[in-house]
């Protein structure tokens, strides 16, 4: 099943898509996919209604076409990311393989729905797409043992487009990696949240983006260096993981920032789209700020 949030920004009602595409109200058991929702056994309990017919069911079909598509969480207390996490994209950007997940930090409310426009900030020239897997969580995760007990704290699965503006990243004074990850629109999020339980196996996951129309990235997960239980084990030594929190695990090779000169950043008009396999598709016309 896939949890969504459709209507307008700030207007979004929590629904389910059923396995066979019949869209259902969740307004009766809950008044939005947060963090309380998930970390109250909140996806096995819709699991149960939709299997006992109680949920009132919705004529669109949430696709797009009729409702916005929201972002499948209520903005996250925190969106932490992992960069440098797949061997072709550490070698296209001339970066060692590193030895321990590198984190940085998004802005929560940079968060927006998978078909929203992502806007290219005002002096803006490098402006970059990343496909991503997205990790939400669905209970408190704090100094785990080992990766393993890493599952058992993990909701669901989503695609996450980590945009990035290169020059603020790597360039500016200071070095904060946050300043060219942080603008509005920066991480369109979803169509839909993915039961973990429903994805078999998250290390072997095709992921693709285009740029109007062209394959840019076309790779797996397999190619993770650390991989998704891996990540959650280490994050949460450093910090404490909350339910509704995403993590951002890192892009394939096929970036902007890796491909020869003159490089084709974004530009106001151009039209991005994104999929992972059994997590849906994501399109975003770019804007300008």
């Amino acid at each position: 099943m896939h949890l969504m949030r459709l209507g307008g920004i700030g207007e979004e009602r929590p629904m389910v898509r059923a396995d066979d595409g019949s869209l259902y109200d969740l307004s009766g058991l809950t008044g939005d996919i947060d963090g309380a929702f998930l970390a109250g056994d909140g996806i096995a309990r819709v699991a149960d209604a939709v299997a006992n017919g109680s949920l009132p069911r919705v004529d669109d079909a949430g696709d797009g076409t009729g409702l916005r598509v929201g972002a499948p969480v209520v903005q996250p207390g925190k969106v932490v990311c992992i960069g440098l996490n797949y061997r072709e994209h550490a070698a296209e950007s001339r970066a060692a393989i590193p030895s321990e997940p590198v984190v940085f930090m998004k802005a929560p409310d940079c968060v927006v729905g998978p078909y929203d426009d992502v806007l290219i900030p005002r002096k803006s020239t490098k402006t970059d797409w990343e496909v991503e897997l997205a990790i939400v969580i669905g209970k408190p995760a704090r100094y785990l043992d080992s990766p393993d007990q890493a599952y058992e704290h993990i909701a669901g699965y989503a695609i996450s487009n980590d945009v990035s503006e290169r020059e603020f990243q790597l360039e500016r004074p200071g070095g904060q990696w946050d300043k060219g990850k942080s603008c509005e629109t920066f991480n369109p999020l979803g169509p839909w949240l993915r039961p973990a339980n429903e994805i078999a196996d998250p290390q072997d996951l095709a992921l693709r983006l285009w740029v109007n129309g062209e394959l840019k990235q076309d790779s797996s997960t397999k190619d993770m260096i650390f991989p998704v239980a891996e990540i959650v084990h280490a994050l949460s030594q450093y910090m404490v993981l909350r339910p509704g929190d995403v993590i951002n695990t890192g892009t394939p090779q096929g970036v902007a920032l890796g491909q020869p000169e003159p490089k084709p950043y974004l530009r106001q008009g151009d039209v991005v789209e994104l999929e992972i396999e059994g997590l849906g598709r994501q399109r975003q016309t770019v804007g300008q700020a």
